[in-house]
């Protein structure tokens, strides 16, 4: 399941605006790579829509089955919001429907069929 916890505006080249619901995942406790320590966190993603803002305000604290997956990409620069430091990064995090989730766990890729 996921929640949904706040909403973000954006605009379109052509200057129309647009609603991205903002998605939360489960808590997932995570070891540090600096300190070896644990500490707990939440995947976070936006999702576009086609709702207006009211009904994007609406929805907040509603929950969703699916999850936040981490999903595999090309390798491109990040910048950490808190310190400005570039980092390299080659994934990124989807919401994927729980559907898609079971199905995409459980059916083999063609290319690993012989």
């Amino acid at each position: 399941m996921v929640t949904i916890v706040d909403y973000k505006s954006f605009e379109k080249e052509n200057g129309e605006k647009f609603y991205c619901l903002v998605v939360q995942g489960g808590v997932e406790a995570v070891k540090s790579q600096q300190t070896g320590k644990t500490y707990f966190t939440a995947r976070t993603v936006t999702v576009p829509t086609t709702f207006d803002e009211q009904t994007c305000s609406g929805l907040i604290g509603e929950k969703i089955s699916g999850v936040v997956k981490k999903v595999e990409t090309e390798e491109y620069d990040y910048t950490v919001t808190g310190t400005g430091e570039i980092i390299q990064l080659n994934h990124r995090y989807e919401y994927v429907s729980e559907e898609d989730n079971i199905i995409g766990s459980n059916v083999m890729q063609p290319e690993l069929v012989h």
